[in-house]
């Protein structure tokens, strides 16, 4: 008990104030998150849309997000961290009430279309306000701790759903709105600027960072390239699973219970496996984990009862867990930091194109060859992307210890002792304690 108190601890301290208060927004956030769960059941079971209509809608909240990625990208940059965190909580806020109340499938088609634009553009600003005001050495671990938090309010969200739903469905979208509001109370209170603050010499001496910049670093996009092979990868566990054991002649019921070891596990090893990487080469571990993540789903392929499709789930969740904080770190790694926002837009992108195209692909795929070409098509891109991450990270520059603290954000400081502003123009020497912020 003791060495788990201090994992726990170990895993926490060190974090400024403003990133606990960021995480809580984003826990708030996803434990609210009722509308995508029951979406579906909600179009076909009590408005009695078909399922095309369904998937349509789906995919029309899809594109918005996939529109809005890049220009809350550039809103991050331009207007500020907190003023886009702000406008994209309250829009969707607002929305997704509004959705409650359409009835028109035109008018719930182009609200939900509404929907994915403003509940994507909060993404950009979180990732880049949360490099803004964490160390370099800490971010993985900031990350993950972050991922961890929205897979546990999903979690919770979804087992809340299906309760909401059998009272009422506008009661869920009214929570829901009224949770995203409540994060951009939290915003607004708590959250302090943290874009950093560029003297007249800077900007002269620094280049301007537009989307062209952004599209002209190969680099770069190379990494949002392999971003988008593995987030069609990891899709597969909720568009192409759910179909191929329904094929399989497994009910929603067996498919429930394996897909809910992926919630399980990322709850229960998120924190202590991030441990075990924080400090260690992230190309070796962008490379392992798409090639478990890869060979996870390959084994689907032979998967023949609940057990063994759980065994599958586990695996492919133990590379999702070392991915997802390693390539945010990444993202940021590679991004310059006033152009943070705009490079944050593209890799998000990249996640919402490929929620477009896993469905198409598994469609097709299951339809005309079967399910096993699936499977083997996953394996087959997780071996890509391994070799890309290893060719694009070859001779990757270590990564800064020492960043410029941005104007606006309050220096962490040691319990009980006061903040104190920093100013931009002066790098923060590196803290040395081990003293968590305390929890909101």
């Amino acid at each position: 008990m003791r060495r788990m108190r201090r994992a726990v601890s170990e895993s926490v301290s060190g974090m400024p104030r403003a990133f606990w208060w960021l995480w809580t927004s984003t826990l708030v956030n996803r434990l609210g998150a009722f509308v995508a769960t029951f979406m579906a059941l909600y179009l076909t079971l009590e408005r009695g849309y078909s399922a095309s209509y369904a998937g349509l809608v789906a995919a029309l909240h899809g594109l918005g997000g996939v529109v809005s990625s890049l220009g809350a990208g550039v809103m991050t940059d331009r207007l500020g961290r907190r003023p886009t965190l702000l406008i994209a909580q309250a829009s969707t806020a607002v929305s997704v009430a509004v959705l409650g109340f359409m009835e028109h499938p035109v008018a719930i088609a182009g609200v939900a279309f509404v929907v994915g634009m403003a509940s994507n553009a909060s993404r950009p600003a979180v990732q880049a306000m949360m490099a803004d005001i964490v160390r370099p050495e800490d971010r993985v671990r900031a990350f993950s701790l972050n991922y961890w938090a929205i897979n546990l309010g999903f979690a919770v969200s979804s087992a809340g759903a299906g309760f909401i739903a059998s009272y009422s469905y506008r009661a869920g979208f009214l929570i829901e709105a009224a949770m995203t509001m409540v994060c951009a109370i939290v915003v607004f209170a708590k959250l302090p600027e943290s874009r950093p603050v560029r003297t007249e010499v800077e900007k002269a001496a620094e280049p301007v960072v537009g989307l062209g910049t952004v599209l002209r670093d190969g680099r770069f996009m190379g990494v949002v390239g392999l971003s988008f092979v593995v987030a069609l990868i990891f899709m597969q566990g909720s568009v192409g699973l759910p179909v191929a054991m329904g094929e399989a002649g497994f009910t929603p019921a067996d498919y429930g219970l394996a897909i809910a070891v992926n919630g399980v596990l990322i709850v229960v090893m998120q924190i202590p496996v991030t441990r075990f990487i924080e400090h260690r080469d992230p190309r070796r571990l962008l490379v392992i984990s798409s090639v478990v993540a890869g060979y996870g789903f390959g084994l689907t392929a032979f998967a023949g009862s609940i057990g063994i499709f759980a065994l599958t789930v586990c695996v492919w969740t133990l590379a999702e867990i070392v991915n997802a904080p390693t390539q945010t770190g990444l993202v940021v790694r590679l991004s310059p930091v006033h152009g943070r926002g705009r490079y944050q837009g593209m890799y998000t992108m990249s996640w919402s194109v490929a929620a477009l195209v896993a469905p198409l692909m598994s469609g097709f795929m299951i339809d005309r060859f079967g399910a096993d070409w699936l499977w083997g098509t996953c394996a087959v891109l997780g071996t890509g992307a391994a070799l890309g991450y290893w060719g694009l990270m070859r001779g990757l520059p270590e990564e800064e210890p020492v960043e410029v603290t941005p104007s606006a954000a309050v220096a962490p400081a040691v319990e009980g002792a006061p903040a104190v502003e920093v100013s931009a123009a002066a790098p923060v020497a590196p803290r040395t304690d081990s003293v968590a912020a305390p929890l909101p």
